[in-house]
């Protein structure tokens, strides 16, 4: 029967270690008559004794003395199972206590018998067994031999236990690392027992490993990268990438902790300390005869496993993914993320396109099970059809407009104006403008259609010369001003340019001088360049023929200096008055003290 021993202290050991050689003569002599057919108890002995009495604090004891001893009921685990009358091994802390009683314990008596066995295996570094009893904090109680150890939590095994109240009455080799008579203190060790196993098995072990070999092991720790299989005194990584052909998140997906796995050893450094491991080498490559059993044109079924920004990979077996390139998954969805036409765990059909067995790459389609708008796009687009679509994005060289689902066209920055110098498309149209144009030209295989907008009207430089003869008058507004003259806007859109030395009879340097955007100028037509399709305008033509008075308030009106002025011109004033303000100011600051000092 094992017992709860009680740490005890510096007192408990003299108490063991005080026990006397004999009862002295002098103590026989003066109680004869007392311990008259009793035998001499000594302080710190073992005798055997009877019990008597059991109560809800004591058990009595009797061992042929003068009274029966006393022993608390809490140093007895199993007090139900107690029976009066039957003998046990006491040991003697005190004849007599403050209240006349002998005080008896069958802790100290447990104790005493098993410290000689308990301190020779730990002398000798001996394998005890010992059963585990209880789950206390920082450990677990081990009954062994009848008395209590500590096996701390740290010595329970080689790796941290997930559950230690599963092993509360079970048996384990143990080995004594610690032992205190004085404090019936006793310290026990599994760990130390299994590292010396394993460290044998681990010898044997690396002995015998070879490449390519299958062995079983226990999957000792799992991290997100693999798992750390325990080979039997060493371990080995299984790495993520070696656990499944197939794809997998997280290695929980393939082992459990504690799980029994069989593993083929792939490599080993020279001292085989790094040992790496594979399961999917058990098994058969998914990519053998790959192309036999997904030949090209084949229609297959997989489901979507992962999305990028260039495609989806499609699961068509265990191990076997093929790649559907965004390119290839609409012929009219264009420009869309994968994720806007595909989901993750979605079940899709696609064309095998193409098979590279060594390279592990399957291509797939999805848009060559639809029938392909461009097919027929010749006769239904003709040259000079007019159509209507959706601006549908703009770049600095034209706009691309959505002419039919799947179907772009694109209207060049020169085909938008017969008559206006456009240099951004942005200037005519706009995002989501809904536009006419006409159908100039279509490459099927190129997959280009050329639209324009300016062809839905004729070409007005086509009459240019009976619309604006030479020497016709005109009027016109002016639109852009330049260095060396002005551009007018005539009829139609048409643009003229006037020279600065056509705009006034007076001498000015740069049209800014004497005009300005938005100013009405009559003028007369005095060439056509039809091949650059330029107009040139004269103002003092104009005035020639004209009266002197109306020639004057022309001039009137546009003397130089009065049409606005330049940057510099404008600045140059503004400067010299802050100057002078500035001046001013230091002026009146000085003269100021002088004032308050009068």
């Amino acid at each position: 029967m094992s017992q709860n021993l009680k740490f005890g202290t510096q007192e408990d050991l003299a108490e063991i270690l005080a026990a006397q050689g004999e009862c002295s003569q002098d103590f026989r002599k003066a109680n004869a008559d007392i311990y008259a057919g009793m035998g001499c108890l000594e302080q710190g002995k073992l005798v055997m004794g009877k019990i008597s009495q059991v109560n809800d604090q004591e058990v009595l004891i009797d061992v042929n003395y003068k009274s029966e001893g006393v022993i608390d009921r809490a140093e007895f685990k199993d007090t139900d199972s107690l029976e009066i009358g039957s003998e046990i091994e006491v040991f003697v802390e005190k004849l007599e206590d403050e209240d006349g009683r002998l005080i008896l314990s069958k802790q100290k008596a447990d104790f005493v018998r098993v410290w000689d066995r308990i301190h020779a295996a730990f002398e000798n570094n001996e394998v005890v067994r010992g059963t585990l009893t209880k789950r206390i904090k920082g450990g677990v109680v081990v009954d062994l031999f009848g008395i209590d150890a500590f096996l701390p939590g740290s010595q329970i095994d080689l790796r941290q236990i997930p559950d230690i109240n599963a092993l509360i009455g079970q048996e384990f080799d143990l080995k004594v690392i610690k032992v205190n008579k004085a404090r019936r203190n006793i310290v026990v060790s599994r760990r130390v027992v299994l590292e010396e196993e394993r460290n044998k098995q681990r010898g044997d072990v690396l002995e015998t490993l070879e490449k390519g070999q299958i062995r079983k092991g226990l999957v000792k720790n799992i991290t997100d990268f693999g798992a750390f299989i325990d080979l039997g005194g060493v371990d080995g990584l299984l790495h993520i990438t070696d656990m499944s052909y197939k794809r997998i998140n997280h290695p929980t997906e393939m082992v459990q902790l504690g799980q029994e796995v069989e593993v083929m050893v792939l490599d080993f450094n020279d001292k085989k300390e790094r040992i790496s491991l594979g399961m999917k080498q058990l098994k058969p490559h998914p990519w053998k005869d790959i192309a036999e059993r997904y030949p090209e044109g084949a229609i297959v079924k997989g489901k979507v496993v992962s999305i990028t920004d260039y495609g989806a990979f499609i699961e068509l077996d265990s191990g076997v993914e093929g790649l559907i390139h965004v390119s290839e998954m609409s012929w009219t969805q264009h420009g869309k993320h994968p994720s806007k036409i595909l989901s993750v765990g979605q079940e899709v059909e696609a064309v095998v396109l193409k098979v590279e067995e060594e390279a592990e790459r399957i291509s797939l389609g999805m848009k060559q099970l639809e029938s392909d708008p461009w097919d027929s796009i010749e006769t239904e687009l003709p040259p000079g059809a007019r159509v209507v679509g959706e601006i549908r994005n703009i770049a600095s060289f034209g706009a691309f407009v959505e002419i039919k689902e799947g179907v772009d066209g694109l209207i060049h920055v020169s085909d938008m104006s017969w008559t206006k110098k456009i240099t951004h498309p942005n200037e005519m149209v706009k995002k989501g403008d809904k536009v006419e144009c006409v159908v100039l030209a279509v490459d099927k295989e190129k997959r280009r259609i050329s639209l324009s907008m300016k062809h839905l009207t004729e070409d007005p430089w086509d009459s240019i010369e009976t619309t604006f003869p030479v020497d016709s008058e005109v009027k016109g507004k002016i639109v852009r001003m330049l260095d060396r003259g002005v551009v007018v806007e005539l009829n139609d859109g048409i643009e003229g340019f006037i020279p600065v030395s056509k705009l006034t009879a007076e001498y000015i340097k740069v049209p800014a001088d004497a005009f300005k955007v938005g100013d009405e100028v009559p003028a007369v037509v005095t060439e056509i360049d039809q091949n650059n399709r330029k107009i040139y305008l004269s103002v003092v033509d104009y005035f020639k023929n004209r009266e002197s008075a109306e020639l004057k308030a022309w001039m009137d009106s546009h003397k130089p200096g009065e049409s606005g002025t330049t940057i510099g011109e404008a600045a140059a004033p503004k400067k010299k008055a802050t100057k002078k303000k500035a001046e001013k100011a230091a002026d009146e600051a000085a003269e100021k003290p002088a004032e308050e000092a009068k």
